[in-house]
């Protein structure tokens, strides 16, 4: 969560393109976007440049031909100089910068339009970026570069019109801390928006299986080139989760332009791992939602749809962790039964996280869960695991401030010893519950359906002793006033 001095940078940002006449919110992030891109451009090779001299390799600078394409050079110019050289150079250079003509990057910022109207206004707004990098630095954070991407994507007037929630990116790394992704997957996300969901598996990837894969060369290729894909409906979504994904090193996603819910998308029993926050209560045209999901499910609920996709997307050993919103866990209709009798008969379904409605605040007060399942088309469930989160390391009101309350590593621990899990009470934050008896419940996944509730009874003092009290702090009252009359 962005606060203090750094937020007020940002606004403050933010007015320099409103005031400067770009007004359109998505215009702003992608601008800003383009920006950032720029400059980290110029730190990731200045990085490379001294761990190669460090380790004696040779190193050859993206910049070599053209050292003013650099913003550590370019800011430094006059504004109308660095006006010319950032729109007739570095633009053009940016556009063309990945080879693969046919890769995720080079077709979002094919058709990508410098906006910035002057001179004086891009001056303004390099030198706000400049300070809010120095601010982010200070702050010696390791997410505060994705606090503040989320901090501007959140500022998008358009989120939440078509079901479309940012998801946080705390939420995000624990569903893929859950995951535990290795170097062999097949990651993708239907709904991948700014693809936050595959920046994080990747990252979690490099923390954690670094040598496994850079030091392979067919699993770093299989890393820069097959393992991440994401679909969308908004191209300008996509194009920044383009520029994201390759900010965190990730040279050539499948990042495409698709209904995934529709015929165009042919995807079925491809990937081993799907994480996703697909669209609730988005609009939807019934008459191309694809044939086969509508087996499944019967539905124009696009929660329910993405359920059935999910199944028929993944290959056999697939596993889904997905957001849905509460109503899946307990409705009662035809679908969502449906599609709960199908999970728990028909695959393995594992985990059922209820998370508390605050999670999306400020910009929705909608109750989520995570479903956590693997694909085996034969059944497996044997037990489900619940667990009753009621604190994400944040307050669960408008503001978001950060708070001590935090169940998140208490989660991602039992999760993966469910071993463990095996004698806890059903008054306890987690516990299991076997298939028959949510078979028997109906399918209803929602945790209070199993939860018991511990009453602690309450010893009063005898009424006779209440009104004794009372008495006491009556005759204090009067003597009170009395003293008060006095001095009068």
């Amino acid at each position: 969560m962005i606060t203090g001095e750094l937020k007020n940078k940002i606004d403050r940002l933010w007015e320099t393109f409103w005031t400067g006449g770009i007004t359109n919110p998505l215009d702003v992030v992608e601008q800003m976007t383009y920006l950032m891109f720029i400059r980290d451009l110029d730190d990731t090779d200045s990085l490379k440049a001294k761990e190669c001299a460090m380790l004696g390799l040779p190193y050859k600078s993206i910049f070599e031909t053209n050292s003013q394409l650099k913003w550590s050079v370019f800011r430094d110019f006059p504004a109308e100089k660095m006006y010319a050289v950032v729109q007739e150079q570095v633009f053009p250079f940016i556009k063309n910068l990945h080879g693969d003509k046919g890769s995720a990057y080079a077709k979002y910022m094919d058709d990508a339009i410098f906006k910035i109207p002057t001179p004086l206004m891009l001056d303004k707004v390099v030198t706000a970026l400049d300070e809010i990098y120095d601010q982010m630095a200070r702050l010696r954070d390791s997410d505060v570069r994705g606090d503040v991407y989320e901090y501007l994507l959140s500022k998008i007037a358009t989120a939440g019109v078509n079901g479309q929630f940012r998801t946080p990116r705390h939420i995000i790394k624990m569903m893929v801390e859950l995951m535990a992704p290795g170097p062999d997957e097949v990651i993708c996300d239907p709904a991948c928006g700014t693809s936050g969901f595959l920046v994080a598996a990747g990252e979690y990837l490099k923390e954690h299986h670094r040598e496994e894969i850079f030091f392979n060369r067919e699993k770093k290729a299989h890393y820069m080139n097959a393992m991440f894909h994401g679909f969308d409906m908004d191209r300008t979504m996509l194009r920044i989760g383009a520029m994201n994904m390759m900010t965190h090193g990730v040279d050539n996603p499948t990042i495409q332009y698709r209904d995934s819910l529709s015929d165009q998308n042919p995807d079925r029993e491809k990937y081993s791992l799907i994480l996703a926050n697909p669209p609730f209560k988005g609009s939807l045209d019934a008459d191309i939602v694809s044939a086969d999901l509508l087996k499944l499910c019967k539905t124009k609920k696009t929660e329910l749809l993405f359920l059935a996709l999910f199944l028929k997307m993944l290959r056999v050993g697939g596993r889904c962790a997905c957001i849905v919103p509460d109503g899946v866990l307990f409705g009662s209709s035809k679908a969502h039964k449906d599609i709960r009798r199908e999970l728990v008969d028909h695959h393995r379904l594992e985990a059922v996280i209820s998370m508390p409605s605050g999670v999306f605040k400020p910009y929705a007060g909608v109750s989520t869960g995570v479903l956590i399942f693997t694909k085996t088309g034969h059944g497996g469930t044997d037990k489900v695991w619940f667990y009753d989160m009621r604190a994400d390391g944040l307050s669960l009101d408008d503001k978001r401030a950060p708070v001590a309350e935090n169940d998140i590593p208490d989660i991602v621990a039992r999760f993966h010893d469910l071993a463990g899990e095996e004698g806890r009470a059903r008054t306890e934050q987690s516990f299991l519950v076997p298939r028959e008896e949510i078979v028997e419940n109906g399918y209803d996944l929602s945790i209070n359906k199993y939860k018991k509730t511990e009453y602690v009874p309450v010893e009063y003092p005898p009424t006779s002793e209440i009104f004794a009290q009372l008495r006491e702090l009556e005759a204090e009252i009067q003597k009170g006033l009395e003293e008060l009359e006095g001095m009068v």
